[in-house]
């Protein structure tokens, strides 16, 4: 079936899964004892950059081809089959926009900018003119500071749980379609009213997307040093919305995996939950899961605040430790995906050649453009995604607590304070690289 995480069959873990667990805690352990006697702070956050990129209007060309792409999707998604395997819109958002671009953007950096239709809409309606023959106002409103990134938090939120929670029917073609009409309204309206505003904070395209682009190789006009994680060098706004929405792409990652391990689907057997009770259980763990990360891991941070001196509150603490998380994010969010990705990638062959499923498409491209085409779930073995996600997670683990040593160090009153306040974090790194694993182990592996 489209869009389903399971194929293929499940990997023997070569070892007792207890063992597998500390054993990657041990590992990042040992990164620790290693990193903690370095001193090269030279690559160190700049405090002074801005949060948010310089604007970067739509290409010419390219911005009005992918407003056309947006529009050909909708009209699709509302015209053509309701199969999901036979319609392409379903797998052209959940697929490619929603995984395969911010995986895309976390290794080479946000190059989305010039071509989000989204923003596109807004900035084709961020026009004097039109503003004030519309309001009578050439200027767009003033961007409220509490409003922060709010609307991208629950932007986001939503279309987490949309994936999440009501995938059977958010990923239907014609709820996508419109879904997206929708939003690219909302859009029009926003930059009509709040201008270059709205696509910097408000439109949660452009902000995920140059989130996950902190981590990549290139920086295109945004802050940073160039190199992988060069856009961490520059901190996060300290705003609980953008605290906010971080934490809820390390959270919803962990939350996908947590649904597809075995002891999840037997407590919702065993409460009996169906239907919309079962939609609403889920919202409401999502929430409860989000809340309590946050308060665990604001706890650590600002332990190691105060142990190291900083003289900050809870919230800049967490602030200042987030840019370390991103890469477990990330690291998160390829390997629960790779597998999904690799094998409902192959349908848009077919897909491609005829977008909308009904036999009346007047096209018909050659092989693997058409029917003939038939996806190879098993084209690659379990263990290939098992051991690419592992090395992942451990890896990003390991990467955490050096860009968080980084930190630690330069906050420091002295090199003692700086030292110490690296343990309360490293509990937390700790327990998050053994909570992982188990998350990851469980929907691909047989202990047993």
């Amino acid at each position: 079936m489209v869009l389903a995480h399971a194929f293929g069959q499940r990997y023997d873990l070569p070892i007792p899964l207890l063992l597998f667990v500390l054993g990657g805690a041990l590992v990042v352990i040992f990164s620790f004892l290693l990193v903690l006697r370095s001193a090269d702070h030279s690559r160190v956050y700049d405090d002074t950059a801005p949060d948010v990129p310089a604007p970067v209007g739509p290409h010419p060309v390219l911005g009005t081809l992918s407003v056309a792409v947006l529009a050909a999707v909708v009209w699709i998604g509302l015209t053509g089959t309701q199969e999901l395997s036979e319609n392409i819109v379903p797998t052209a958002f959940w697929l490619v926009v929603w995984i395969a671009v911010p995986l895309s953007c976390g290794l080479l950096g946000d190059w989305t900018r010039p071509v989000n239709p989204f923003a596109a809409l807004a900035r084709l309606a961020d026009r004097p003119g039109l503003r004030a023959a519309l309001l009578a106002r050439r200027t767009p409103l003033a961007w409220p500071d509490r409003l922060g990134w709010w609307p991208a938090v629950a932007l986001y939120f939503l279309l987490a749980c949309g994936e999440l929670v009501y995938n059977l029917t958010a990923t239907r073609p014609d709820v996508t379609a419109a879904g997206l009409l929708g939003y690219a309204v909302v859009n029009v309206t926003a930059g009509l009213l709040l201008g270059d505003a709205w696509p910097a904070r408000g439109e949660v395209f452009t902000v995920l997307f140059a989130t996950w682009g902190r981590l990549g190789w290139f920086r295109f006009g945004a802050p940073g040093r160039p190199g992988f994680v060069g856009g961490l060098s520059t901190p996060f706004d300290a705003a609980p919305s953008r605290i906010a929405f971080v934490l809820l792409l390390l959270i919803s990652v962990n939350f996908d995996g947590l649904l597809a391990t075995p002891r999840w689907a037997s407590l919702e057997r065993s409460q009996g939950f169906t239907g919309d009770g079962l939609d609403t259980f889920r919202v409401a763990a999502f929430v409860l899961l989000a809340l309590l990360i946050t308060l665990v891991f604001g706890g650590f941070a600002y332990a190691a605040a105060r142990v190291g001196g900083h003289g900050v509150g809870r919230r800049t603490a967490l602030a200042g430790l987030l840019p370390s998380m991103l890469p477990i994010a990330y690291a998160y969010l390829l390997a629960h995906n790779l597998q999904y990705l690799l094998v409902n990638g192959q349908l848009l062959g077919p897909l491609i050649g005829n977008p909308t499923g009904r036999e009346s498409w007047p096209l018909h491209l050659p092989y693997p453009f058409n029917e003939d085409y038939d996806p190879k779930p098993a084209f690659l073995p379990t263990s290939v995604y098992w051991y690419v996600g592992v090395a992942a997670i451990v890896g990003a683990h390991v990467l955490a607590v050096l860009l968080a040593h980084r930190y630690l160090a330069r906050r420091g009153n002295d090199a003692r304070a700086a030292h110490l306040s690296e343990y309360p974090w490293l509990i937390a790194m700790v327990g998050y690289t053994m909570l992982s694993l188990v998350l990851i182990a469980q929907p691909l592996t047989s202990s047993g």
